[in-house]
């Protein structure tokens, strides 16, 4: 009876080890499989800024996508979370901040007149909160943006700091675009790029580099074929 008994209670402790074991599994897997999702595809990013009223409400928390700017390129209108030049805070905090792509590299921002014009056209933003006007914060009204660069504003224009402050900023900064609104649930919803109608396309950033100087010829001139 004794040996029965052991025989019994080592295979439920073997079976108990069995399921231990997997459950442990398990769990590391979900864990590597939430870090790999969360580095390489998604975010979640909690609004603690007021600079995107009303378009995200501080408090709630949106999808940043990753994944997809791999295959196409951040765009006018384009809402997303970046990392700020250095120096810029939110309250003290270093945190990142979320605004909207407004120009891209070539084109030629201006604030003129309380509005945003890209190249030439005004643009319709009826997203702004408020109606606000949009104003220089440094003096400055006009910007061309460099190739491999974003402008960004915040919607909430009296409340945001953004490239009319720090100037464009790099693409390599940027984390993704917000694209789900997913908390509180009242709130759920895609977060929709901006369409900007008859802006025309950048215009070609000038090159910095010198252009390369002619290699004279060192053999003689080619005789020119005989007409036919």
């Amino acid at each position: 009876m004794p040996a029965t008994l052991g025989r019994v209670l080592f295979l439920v402790s073997r079976r108990w080890r069995g399921c231990l074991l997997e459950i442990a599994e398990t769990i590391v897997l979900t864990v590597v499989i939430f870090l790999l999702v969360q580095h390489f595809v998604a975010q979640p990013y909690q609004i603690l800024q007021v600079s995107m009223e009303n378009t995200l409400q501080p408090g709630q928390y949106v999808l940043v996508d990753k994944i997809s700017p791999i295959f196409s390129d951040y765009k006018r209108g384009d809402v997303i979370v970046f990392q700020p030049p250095q120096g810029y805070s939110e309250n003290g905090q270093d945190i990142p901040f979320i605004k909207r792509v407004i120009g891209v590299g070539g084109d030629l921002v201006e604030i003129r007149n309380d509005a945003v014009y890209v190249n030439g056209v005004k643009l319709d933003e009826p997203y702004v909160y408020e109606g606000q006007l949009t104003t220089p914060l440094n003096g400055q009204s006009s910007w061309r943006v460099p190739a491999g660069d974003l402008f960004v504003l915040g919607d909430h224009r009296e409340a945001s700091q953004d490239s009319r402050v720090f100037g464009p900023i790099p693409k390599s900064s940027v984390i993704g675009r917000a694209w789900l609104r997913y908390w509180p649930l009242s709130s759920l919803g895609w977060v929709s790029p901006a369409e900007y109608v008859g802006v025309p396309n950048a215009s070609p950033v000038p090159s910095t580099e010198p252009p390369a100087s002619p290699v004279p010829s060192t053999g003689p001139p080619a005789s020119a074929a005989p007409s036919q």
